[in-house]
């Protein structure tokens, strides 16, 4: 994931979240299929953040990078 570049990176990102969020739907509708595919889908995009964030240490990445928002909403639903 290093070697792809950030724009890139910050699409697939918001995408695996729309992703999670379709899949988490459905299992609290009953479907528990998804279940394996939720839990690497959740993992890919931490690994997907998480070099998103190393780039902005770098300066590669602008500061408004999808992690920052996820930080923050995280705070509101606490």
């Amino acid at each position: 994931m290093r070697g792809i570049d950030a724009t890139d990176l910050q699409r697939q990102a918001q995408e695996a979240q729309e992703q999670l969020s379709r899949l988490r739907f459905q299992m609290g509708m009953g479907q528990a299929e998804g279940l394996k595919k939720y839990r690497n889908l959740k993992k890919d995009r931490a690994r997907m953040l998480t070099v998103l964030q190393e780039k902005a240490a770098n300066g590669e990445v602008p500061a408004d990078a999808p992690r920052a928002k996820a930080s923050s909403e995280k705070k509101k639903k606490k």
